[in-house]
């Protein structure tokens, strides 16, 4: 992951910052951005995905191919994808194959492009503002996950007055303000 320079070219480019500013798998978790590095060969029999998926409430997965070829209208779909948003769930994304970007706004409004590929399992927590585009490779095979009932609502920016959005920033707030919240056992 890295800080993204904001700029008009290919969205497929990795826009990186000159100099390169890389950010910690910390600072996503900061931001409330989960991480793990699975095994997509086997994501069937994978016991590490099931021990997630159980902690996590996640009982219903689809598979998602994003590509030229399998997908109609790929172009317009990708750059609704590519349009800043929120969900009020949150965002749960395991990399099959290939690969692309999910770009997530920082504290300070800045974006923060994190390189998926295979094996990869993202969580983006309800209410951060977001976006995904593939990578120059044009593919991604995808496992979606979800918490009951699939809900895939895109809540384009201002969303500033959703409930979603004012949770996660009030789960901000103590970072914000230099308290140091009591770590977790």
């Amino acid at each position: 992951a890295w800080f993204m320079e904001e700029n008009d070219e290919d969205q497929r480019l990795p826009h990186h910052r000159n100099p390169k500013q890389f950010v910690s798998l910390d600072h996503l978790a900061d931001l409330g951005v989960l991480y793990w590095q699975l095994n997509p060969k086997d994501y069937e029999n994978d016991k590490e995905l099931q021990k997630i998926r159980e902690a996590r409430g996640y009982s219903y997965s689809d598979m998602l191919d994003l590509c030229p070829e399998k997908v109609e209208n790929y172009e317009e779909k990708l750059r609704n994808f590519y349009t800043e948003h929120i969900h009020g769930d949150e965002e749960i994304r395991y990399c099959l194959e290939g690969s692309g970007y999910f770009d997530i706004r920082d504290n300070d409004d800045s974006w923060i492009r994190i390189w998926i590929k295979a094996g990869d399992l993202i969580v983006l927590p309800a209410g951060i503002y977001h976006r995904f585009t593939l990578d120059n490779t044009n593919y991604i095979k995808l496992m979606r996950l979800f918490v009951g009932e699939p809900v895939w609502t895109a809540y384009n920016r201002p969303q500033e007055d959703h409930p979603a959005r004012k949770e996660y920033i009030s789960s901000l707030l103590p970072q914000k303000i230099g308290v140091v919240p009591l770590e977790a056992h």
